[in-house]
């Protein structure tokens, strides 16, 4: 099973998703993943299913390749479809000795999983379209009004950051560890069960490599005298333009129609 994942890393590009203020980025993902969270029932995803599928199209990656690099993640999205569909009670369509499955447990467990899906595409064309300084800028502008109430906004745009930056980084030690677990003669075939099963004595030196990682980092920052947002200077001042009002004015579009249908 691969571990290729490419959510949370920045694939230079000259789309216009990648030319669209950081800003504005944040807010539109923001809007979109509250037009997902607020959908109920089939016709009140249609705006954020299309909201998505533009936002691939403009992106200039092919939905081969957005598919593939979240081909990790679609275990998560299956196991949680599975629990959905055989634990929600309702009219029985279907018994297979102890497992029954309803009416309400099949569109339950699909709306799950067509809402995490669409959450999961968000966060990664997000990534993969704004660079790690432009991104950090970006959740700080947004983030800046809580600083009214005590909230470190460009503290925590670091940590949501570093944490989203951190993912293939874990996923490529993972994948370093499985091989070197192959080349020592341990299968890890056998379906996703035996999957699962073979990659739990890889999760205590994948702990000890992200600590290790982390202390790293955190290391570098110190050393470079790092003090959070302080007096904190910034190369590149961040413009908006009509591109940028544009995508504002088609999400909240889209958040409208989402309460509209549901």
């Amino acid at each position: 099973m691969s571990l290729k994942l490419t959510m949370g890393q920045y694939i230079p590009g000259e789309s216009l998703l990648h030319r669209l203020d950081p800003r504005t980025k944040v807010a539109c993902v923001l809007v979109a993943a509250v037009a997902v969270l607020l959908a109920s029932g089939w016709a009140g995803f249609v705006p954020a299913a299309l909201l998505t599928i533009a936002a691939v199209a403009l992106s200039g990656f092919s939905p081969r390749f957005i598919l593939g690099g979240l081909r990790s993640l679609w275990l998560i999205l299956t196991v949680t479809f599975l629990l959905q569909l055989l634990l929600t009670p309702g009219e029985l369509l279907l018994a297979l000795g102890p497992l029954k499955i309803s009416r309400e447990g099949l569109e339950a467990g699909s709306q799950l999983f067509l809402r995490l899906a669409l959450l999961i595409f968000l966060a990664s064309l997000l990534t993969q379209t704004t660079s790690p300084v432009s991104l950090t800028a970006g959740l700080e502008s947004v983030l800046s009004p809580l600083t009214r109430l005590g909230v470190p906004a460009h503290e925590l745009a670091m940590m949501m950051t570093i944490a989203l930056g951190f993912i293939p980084t874990l996923m490529q030690e993972a994948d370093i560890l499985v091989k070197a677990q192959r080349s020592r003669g341990a299968g890890l075939a056998g379906g996703p069960a035996g999957w699962l099963r073979n990659m739990l004595p890889l999760l205590v030196p994948l702990f000890a490599g992200a600590l290790r990682r982390a202390e790293d980092l955190a290391t570098a920052m110190e050393a470079r005298c790092y003090r959070g947002g302080v007096n904190r200077t910034r190369i590149r001042s961040l413009h908006t333009g009509p591109a940028d009002y544009a995508a504002v004015a088609i999400c909240l579009a889209a958040l409208a129609g989402t309460l509209v249908l549901r």
